[in-house]
């Protein structure tokens, strides 16, 4: 097996490299990295992955890291497997490009900070979430998803009429989302709500959102 990722089911950036390769129909060998004890941070990590950061990516010579480059060499490279999820119109690559930045920038960071109050604290130290900050975060993601849903009422995917990595980077942010309180702030939105039924109801997503986390 080629391909190989070095990562943790509870890591968002490692969902989105195993979601990219689910829809590309492509086998992987995940090898399991212990965050919990710092194995990230190990040398024989850091050989791979220099910030301590998951996933880590080889494919035959190649080794990277970084989830949203890794995806798109993935969609590069394999550009003749399963789903296309990068064009090579330039219109239409401008579109996704400009998404794949506004998750990156806008969209991550709001619910990154959601999901470590209202999931991660609970579950790694059995702790209760900030409602200071969750109110402050949630505020920010209502402004956020105002914006998707504009987007949305134009266009059923964020890159245009197809689904693509602009959509893709999304989704395991959104899946922590959906168990949470923050939910209803999706679904207040009818097309940010009908978009994320589409994204998570993928065979990719069912996929690899029904393997154990451990």
């Amino acid at each position: 097996m080629a391909i190989k990722v070095y990562g943790s089911m509870f890591s968002t950036a490692t969902l989105r490299v195993l979601l990219c390769l689910a829809e590309k129909d492509l086998d992987f060998e995940l090898i399991n990295v212990d965050l919990a004890s710092g194995e990230n941070k190990t040398p024989h990590m850091l050989s791979r992955s220099p910030f301590g950061h998951i996933p880590a990516f080889e494919d035959g010579d190649i080794k990277l890291f970084d989830s949203r480059a890794i995806t798109q060499y993935i969609s590069r490279t394999y550009a003749d497997k399963g789903t296309d999820l990068i064009t090579k119109e330039p219109k239409k690559a401008a579109m996704e490009s400009v998404w794949m930045e506004v998750e990156a920038h806008e969209f991550d960071p709001v619910t990154k900070k959601l999901a470590w109050e209202l999931c991660m604290k609970r579950f790694l130290f059995g702790q209760k979430g900030d409602d200071v900050v969750v109110n402050a975060e949630k505020k920010k993601l209502e402004c956020v998803l105002d914006v998707y849903e504009a987007r949305l009422s134009e266009s059923k995917y964020l890159g245009g009429d197809s689904f693509s990595l602009a959509d893709l980077h999304h989704a395991p942010m959104i899946k922590f989302m959906m168990d949470t309180q923050m939910k209803e702030v999706f679904d207040a939105r009818p097309c940010v709500s009908a978009w994320v039924v589409d994204i998570l109801s993928r065979p990719a997503c069912v996929k690899i959102f029904s393997v154990p986390a451990y």
